[in-house]
């Protein structure tokens, strides 16, 4: 009898009461580090898209390039020299060639555009860049630049 009791005093405590603590950790979940795209826009290409190139290239046999992100004016006749944008500048063989990739938008979903130069000329051309890609990743963006720059056979011959 004294077990009824107990059945029945367990059915008359209020929820709340039954259910057991959980534990801290759950509660608390561990927050996700933000992917490396949603870092911002500086931190992503200073930290990690530079890097990622300068490596990428290595692998291609471009051991003296150097890598720059400035914001300056864009150097193509007709373009306002007044008017800044956010660019990562490669150069290499003595600066005999040099490639620039702009980011207007200061977004590496934004708008992108490329132009590349010989012998310290300026270049006569800017390109758009990634126009079709939905989500910009690390991976894609450094594919594509080497992807373009083996375009002008400045890494691999046919």
């Amino acid at each position: 009898m004294a077990e009824e009791t107990n059945k029945e005093q367990e059915k008359a405590k209020p929820a709340a009461q039954k259910a057991p603590a959980k534990p801290a950790a759950k509660a608390a979940k561990a927050k996700k580090p933000p992917k490396l795209e949603d870092k911002p826009f500086s931190e992503f290409i200073q930290e990690h898209y530079l890097p990622a190139l300068k490596e990428a290239m290595a692998k291609e046999g471009i051991e003296d390039v150097e890598l720059s992100f400035v914001e300056q004016g864009v150097p193509i006749k007709g373009a306002n020299p007044n008017e800044p944008c956010w660019q990562v500048v490669g150069k290499w063989q003595g600066g005999t060639r040099q490639f620039n990739l702009y980011f207007p938008d200061e977004s590496i979903k934004g708008q992108k555009a490329f132009s590349y130069a010989t012998y310290g000329n300026s270049p006569s051309t800017i390109e758009s860049f990634m126009i079709d890609e939905r989500r910009v990743t690390l991976e894609l963006i450094v594919m594509y630049t080497v992807q373009r720059l083996n375009a002008q056979k400045w890494l691999t011959r046919n």
